[in-house]
């Protein structure tokens, strides 16, 4: 049976982002509304409940997570903000409240996959989905406005709400596009692109362009809401170049294919060889043939094909949300980042992506003017975004920038060549610091210019998004060719090594040779994530000293038996603790003396993977350097340490997690401690989630944090946040242990 999944009103097109500067609070409510009703239009082309609850893709989640997911980060991100003070259904936000980040293309399926795993009934998603809606509407209504609705402004949640919406609603139209076409129906007043264009795009010339530069970013006083991303600035000195006219279409691709593009290895770079054989793909991800190809789908479809076109000819079709149709020869083709570099690859040595910069430079469009915010400005160009139509449409369809480029703007995502990473003078929000942060990791490129379904923010000239090499979305390419070896284009890219726990350090895409061989000139730059530039050998060892050898340390145990504390004497066991930022993991050992439930967490994959060992094997031989301060005549002297576990230490009652923020589902706790703050990426991040980590009134939340101050005793400042008298560390100070 269909179920119902409306809560209001349903919306069909996209409004816009409200200028933050002028708007009212009728302006916000529509906004909201529309970003609401476009993503539950979209839910009522699944034709039954069961088809909720199957994986179109083996790399993500149901659709049931999408569909409740936006209103669970409302209530979660609202809850950290202060603007509201109680939870609407705390199992509902920790299970609906993250996916998963496809970080390699050959993941096994997420536990929340499979059929054992029990999601709540879709009716019971709708209604959380309504209770979120009449919360967000009398937050709106009952709130001051003050203008300009700033990063400090409560508003400023409700507009990150609405466009974190907006953002899936477009991973959601991807995901539904996967699913078998017998599942799905096309939704009232949905509608398809022209299907072919006036006349044949049998041509894609090559058009000159640069010699010109371009400030990639924007200001904080904007009147447009942005992610953290696009904050700061760059300036960057393009030289002239040439790239296509038109986006690389589906007739040229399949030039590419009917060559056997697909089979040349010497086309691929090493990691989308990988992916290829990996993948079994011979063309497309949404082309449909006749050969049973593997689909990509997860759990009860991992056997599902849509590559079941029954004809007597070698020919394709193209799934479109809804349909099968003949391959429309003059839309874009749509493919991920290894597909459209072999592709490049295959046309000849010289051949590359555009860069970010460069495509500023095709747009041809007056500098960014946080005074002129108008949606002309914003907005610019005709072009196929925020669900004119609901595909693609042809390249030529919309009319050429003024430097004589079509389709830069909207129809599909376009790849670059640069990695993603922040802006010179950008900073997180404290609401969401790891919205980008993670993905400065050289691992994520830039995508420009949004697709028909881009809405709001990513359908604005400020939108510069990202995604794995092997990801696909509404996402093509153009070509692109330097006009001078001897002034290429810049592109820029991460050279900070990334570890993740259990993995060690991810290879990097950089290619030294590949590079110099399309004549781009590499700027290699840092990690924005100071997370990622903190995780080093050289501050594990530091951490491990300090905490483990350094007399001039300080460890942390409460001794409850010999006070008493009040969180003891008024709840229950289990008692349990979370220790941010423990580095390599002496505080988390020492609370299991004390507490039957010890997190131990850090965004150090390096310190996350010691404290795992030193958990599992008691004791661990290490050669730390010696002589820290040593001069030019002095050698490095390196000496074996043995680093013990703090006797007493129940290893069953610790876990220790590599994140980059404090999911719900870790739970409420009746003492958090914050440690390492100045490994932080964002110290206003982890201290807004303290009083909705508190499990009751008497529970605990403490700050150590380093001061200029020369004793010991000291260096840290002590804080209880909301809610936790002050009377509560006076209780317990003399109770913290330090050891001088």
């Amino acid at each position: 049976m269909k179920p119902e999944v409306t809560t209001g009103p349903i919306a069909k097109r996209d409004l816009g982002p409200c200028n933050l500067h002028n708007c009212t609070k009728r302006d916000i409510q529509e906004n909201f509304e529309n970003a609401y009703g476009l993503d539950e239009w979209l839910f009522t082309s699944l034709k039954d409940e069961e088809v909720f609850y199957h994986v179109p893709d083996r790399l993500r989640l149901p659709l049931i997570f999408y569909y409740a997911h936006p209103a669970v980060v409302f209530v979660n991100k609202l809850l950290s903000a202060g603007v509201i003070k109680e939870r609407v259904n705390r199992y509902f936000e920790t299970i609906f409240e993250t996916g998963v980040d496809e970080m390699t293309w050959d993941d096994t399926e997420n536990f929340r996959m499979g059929g054992s795993y029990q999601w709540p009934s879709v009716e019971e998603a709708r209604q959380y989905r309504k209770t979120v809606r009449d919360i967000v509407t009398r937050v709106i209504e009952e709130t001051p406005l003050q203008h300009p609705i700033d990063h400090d402004n409560p508003f400023w949640v409700i507009m990150m709400g609405i466009e974190h919406e907006r953002i899936h609603l477009e991973t959601s139209s991807v995901l539904i596009r996967q699913l078998p076409v017998h599942m799905v129906q096309k939704p009232n007043g949905w509608i398809y692109g022209p299907l072919k264009s006036e006349s044949p795009i049998l041509e894609n010339p090559m058009c000159g362009a640069g010699n010109k530069t371009i400030a990639i970013g924007k200001e904080f006083t904007s009147a447009i809401y942005g992610w953290d991303n696009e904050y700061g600035k760059r300036i960057m000195d393009v030289p002239k170049f040439e790239a296509s006219k038109y986006p690389v279409t589906n007739g040229q691709f399949l030039k590419f294919v009917e060559a056997g593009g697909y089979d040349d290895q010497t086309l691929w770079s090493k990691c989308g060889w990988k992916w290829k054989t990996f993948r079994q793909t011979r063309h497309p991800t949404f082309w449909v043939c006749s050969k049973s190809c593997k689909s990509g789908c997860g759990s009860t479809l991992s056997s599902y094909s849509h590559c079941n076109m029954k004809t007597e000819k070698e020919s394709f079709g193209l799934r479109l949300m809804f349909d099968v149709v003949d391959l429309p020869l003059d839309w874009p083709v749509e493919v991920n980042y290894y597909e459209a570099k072999a592709f490049c690859a295959w046309k000849g040595e010289d051949f590359r992506l555009p860069t970010e910069a460069e495509h500023h430079v095709m747009r041809s469009l007056p500098p960014f003017n946080s005074e002129d915010e108008t949606m002309s400005n914003v907005k610019p160009l005709a072009k196929n975004v925020g669900f004119s139509y609901g595909s693609s449409t042809p390249v030529d369809y919309y009319p050429p920038s003024e430097a004589g480029f079509c389709d830069i703007f909207g129809n599909i995502w376009e790849w670059t060549e640069d990695d993603f990473n922040g802006l010179p003078g950008g900073k997180t929000d404290y609401l969401y610091d790891d919205f980008s942060t993670p993905c400065y990791d050289g691992k994520h490129t830039v995508i420009m210019g949004g697709s028909w379904a881009s809405t709001g923010d990513e359908a604005s000239r400020y939108a510069r998004f990202h995604f794995r090499r092997h990801f696909f979305q509404h996402l093509g390419f153009r070509l692109a060719r330097t006009k001078s070896k001897s002034s290429p284009s810049p592109a820029l890219f991460v050279k900070t090594p990334t570890y993740l726990s259990g993995m060690g350090v991810e290879e990097s895409n950089f290619d030294a040779a590949h590079i110099d061989s399309i004549m781009i000139k590499p700027i290699q730059t840092e990690s924005a994530s100071k997370q990622i530039r903190n995780d080093t050998e050289e501050v594990l060892h530091s951490l491990i000293k300090e905490q483990y050898l350094s007399c001039s340390s300080i460890h942390m145990l409460l001794s409850i038996h010999q006070k008493d504390p009040p969180f003891l004497r008024d709840s229950s066991p289990p008692y349990r603790a979370l220790v941010i930022g423990c580095g390599p993991g002496r505080i988390p050992f020492q609370l299991t003396k004390i507490f039957h439930e010890v997190i131990g967490c850090d965004p150090s994959g390096r310190c996350i993977d010691f404290a795992i060992k030193l958990s599992k094997e008691g004791n661990l031989k290490m050669s730390l350097q010696q002589n820290e301060n040593k001069n030019e005549n002095q050698d490095n002297v390196e000496q074996k340490t043995i680093i013990r576990l703090p006797e007493g230490t129940n290893t069953e009652r610790v876990k220790f997690k590599q994140v980059t923020w404090i999911p719900v589902e870790f739970g409420t706790f009746d003492l958090v401690v914050v440690d390492g703050m100045d490994r932080a990426q964002n110290e206003r991040a982890w201290r807004a989630m303290l009083p909705i980590l508190m499990k009751g009134k008497n529970s605990m939340a403490v700050l150590l944090k380093q001061s200029e101050k020369s004793d010991t005793r000291e260096k840290f400042d002590h804080e209880i946040f909301p809610n936790h008298k002050e009377k509560v560390w006076e209780e317990w100070k003399s109770s913290l242990i330090y050891r001088n």
